[in-house]
C-alpha cells in the first residue's frame, strides 16, 4: 500500500528542469525576485507584531525558528535569514536544495536546507515559531493533507503565512492566459487553474486545524514596470496570516497551553 503524500511527481519533474535558473533574475523565476522585497517586508512586520519584536532593528526576527516550506532555490529563505531568524528551508526537489545550498555557501547565514516534505517533518515532530507557505499550496496533490501536515509544524501561538493564487476568472486570465501564454512571463504549465484555492477554502482548512486568520491582503502586479504591491483586491494573488490558537483536536487555546 502506498503512503499518502501531497507530492505531485509531475510538479517535481517540472521544477527539476528549471532548478539551475532560480537565481537568474531575468529568468523564469523573475516574479519571485521582484516580489521578494514586498513579501519579506510583509513577513517581517507580521511576525514582529505577533511576537512583540521591533521590526526596525537590524535583525528583527532574531530568536525565531522559521520553516520555509517549498523553498526552491532559497530566494526567500536567504532574505528571512538576513533578518536574524533561524531558517529551515525544505523542498521535495533535490536539485532545488543543491542550488540553495550552493548559493548560500560561505554566507554564514543561519540557514539549514533539507530535501523533505511537510509530512516528513510533521512525522518526526518538528516545531517552528512560524511556517512560511509561499506559492506552494497551488502545486500540491492534496491540499487538505498538505495543510494539515503544515499546521502540525506550528507551535501553539505561532504563525503561518500562506501566499497563493485565487481560483477566479481574473486569475485564469492574469496568471495563466496572460502570464504564461500572451506575455510569456512564466513557462507554460507553471500553474493549473483547478489547483488554485480560494481564500475561503484555505481559511476553512486553517480554522479546522485550530488557526485564526488575523490578516489578509491581495498582491497586485503592474504590467508596465512589473512591480508588485499590496492591494485590497484578492481576486488573483493573495496572502493570509494565521495564528495557531489551539492544538488540533485539543480544544485548548494557545494562551492556556
Amino acid at each position: 500500500m502506498n503512503e499518502q503524500t501531497s507530492i505531485d511527481s509531475s510538479e517535481v519533474a517540472f521544477y527539476e528542469r528549471l532548478s539551475e535558473l532560480w537565481w537568474k533574475e531575468d529568468g523564469p523565476f523573475w516574479p519571485l525576485h521582484r516580489m521578494n522585497a514586498l513579501r519579506v517586508g510583509y513577513i517581517r512586520d507580521t511576525l514582529a507584531g505577533e511576537f512583540g519584536l521591533e521590526p526596525g532593528r537590524a535583525e528583527p526576527l532574531q530568536g525565531l525558528r522559521i520553516l520555509d516550506i517549498g523553498c526552491g532555490g532559497g530566494i526567500l529563505s536567504e532574505a528571512v535569514a538576513r533578518l536574524g531568524a533561524q531558517v529551515h528551508g525544505v523542498d521535495v526537489v533535490a536539485k532545488n536544495i543543491r542550488v540553495a545550498r550552493s548559493h548560500a555557501e560561505g554566507s554564514a547565514l543561519p540557514l539549514d536546507y533539507e530535501v523533505a516534505s511537510a509530512e516528513i517533518l510533521a512525522g518526526r515532530g518538528e516545531i517552528y515559531d512560524a511556517v512560511l507557505n509561499m506559492e506552494v499550496v497551488e502545486h500540491v496533490a492534496e491540499l487538505d493533507f498538505f495543510l494539515n501536515a503544515c499546521m502540525r509544524l506550528v507551535r501553539p501561538g505561532g504563525v503561518m503565512v500562506v501566499a497563493t493564487i485565487n481560483r477566479t476568472v481574473a486569475s485564469w486570465v492574469g496568471a495563466i492566459a496572460m502570464a504564461e501564454y500572451a506575455l510569456r512571463w512564466l513557462p507554460r504549465g507553471t500553474h493549473r487553474w483547478s489547483r488554485f484555492p480560494t481564500p475561503f477554502e484555505v481559511e476553512s482548512l486553517l480554522a479546522a486545524g485550530g488557526f485564526d486568520v488575523f490578516a489578509h491582503t491581495g498582491v497586485g502586479v503592474n504590467p508596465f514596470n512589473m512591480g508588485f504591491r499590496l492591494t485590497p483586491y484578492m481576486g488573483i494573488n493573495y496572502l493570509l496570516s494565521a495564528r495557531k490558537v489551539r492544538a488540533e483536536g485539543s480544544g485548548e487555546d494557545a494562551a492556556d497551553s
